[in-house]
């Protein structure tokens, strides 16, 4: 190109509006708000980074998040989603944590919130229905709740011999009442009855071990509850002492000690969360995107447990469990 003609290119850029050129589009901001610690949930956190993924977002290359942990301290929720709100951030994405998708829920109505829940959405007043949510609120239930009858069900198949069963619940969360409900309704339906113990600190906890008979024949059947998974390894560590068959909503109480669990694959509930607020970055409306339910569950038996219960599993249910810890 000659100087002339470089130069009259030049001059016409020049004199172009501002807004005329494009400025590089800067990263969506996404604010991470949960109830627990992030070194209890590493490997939950790379499943919902990888469900971002596979929607084109990643961390640190096209997308910042900023994370806000409570760490067991449900009562920080409600600043935490209020800092975000004043951060800006485009989106709140709460997986995995239903009182933390209540706080953020009640701080915007206008910022898109995409949630994960152990119960029915509809019920806690998270969306409007499942499949027209309407308002700025989307995302997964994991239906654990409604798992109740199934790990009853698997408990006496496991203990037949027990005879008196508990369930701990912490009294002023939101997935209480439902888990309650559906597992009276349950225990109602097979004959058996059903006490319900709570415990709104570590302390109640070991209150309400505490009070169960050591002489056997009793059994704990667990439901959905983020306070209850902080203290995972310390609860399979009171159920061990007091030799009482215990059965929770996800494998990682399993894993720390329990007897065994029945609910869904957490792992694919983050992943599927994660590809659900991708969605809504690309400019998706979180009011017509349906809440999704979790499709994959999964039953963990703990034999090393098992063993030290005095329990002897049947082959039938060893050879239906998805995974044997031995």
């Amino acid at each position: 190109m000659k100087r002339r003609q470089f130069m009259a290119v030049l001059g016409g850029v020049a004199a172009l509006p501002l807004g005329a050129v494009a400025e590089p589009q800067a990263a969506p901001v996404i604010g991470f708000l949960h109830a627990g610690s992030p070194d209890q949930n590493r490997t939950r956190l790379d499943a919902f980074r990888k469900g971002l993924a596979e929607g084109g977002f990643v961390e640190g290359r096209n997308l910042t998040v900023e994370y806000r942990w409570a760490s067991g301290r449900h009562s920080r929720l409600p600043e935490l989603a209020a800092d975000l709100v004043r951060r800006p951030v485009d989106m709140i994405v709460t997986p995995g944590s239903t009182a933390a998708a209540m706080a953020a829920k009640a701080v915007t109505s206008t910022i898109p919130i995409v949630f994960s829940t152990g119960t029915d959405p509809v019920d806690l007043g998270l969306v409007a229905s499942l499949s027209r949510p309407g308002g700025n609120v989307t995302g997964i239930t994991s239906l654990n709740t409604e798992l109740a009858a199934k790990r009853l069900g698997t408990l006496r198949e496991l203990v037949p011999s027990a005879s008196r069963y508990f369930a701990l619940v912490k009294p002023n969360s939101e997935l209480a009442a439902p888990f309650v409900r559906d597992l009276q309704r349950a225990a109602s339906g097979v004959g058996v009855q059903v006490e319900v113990l709570n415990a709104n600190s570590a302390a109640e906890i070991d209150a309400a071990f505490a009070g169960i008979p050591r002489e056997g024949g009793c059994g704990m059947v667990f439901g959905p509850e983020g306070f209850f998974y902080v203290h995972r390894a310390h609860i399979a560590e009171l159920a061990l002492q007091r030799l009482l068959p215990t059965i929770f909503d996800i494998r990682d109480y399993v894993d720390a000690g329990g007897l065994a669990s029945y609910g869904s694959d957490y792992d694919n509930v983050m992943e599927l969360t994660g590809n659900y607020a991708a969605r809504v970055l690309k400019g998706e409306k979180p009011s017509d995107l349906p809440v999704q339910q979790a499709t994959k569950f999964e039953m963990v038996i703990n034999r090393r447990t098992a063993k030290m219960l005095g329990i002897e599993i049947a082959p039938t249910l060893l050879a239906t469990a998805d995974d044997v810890i031995d």
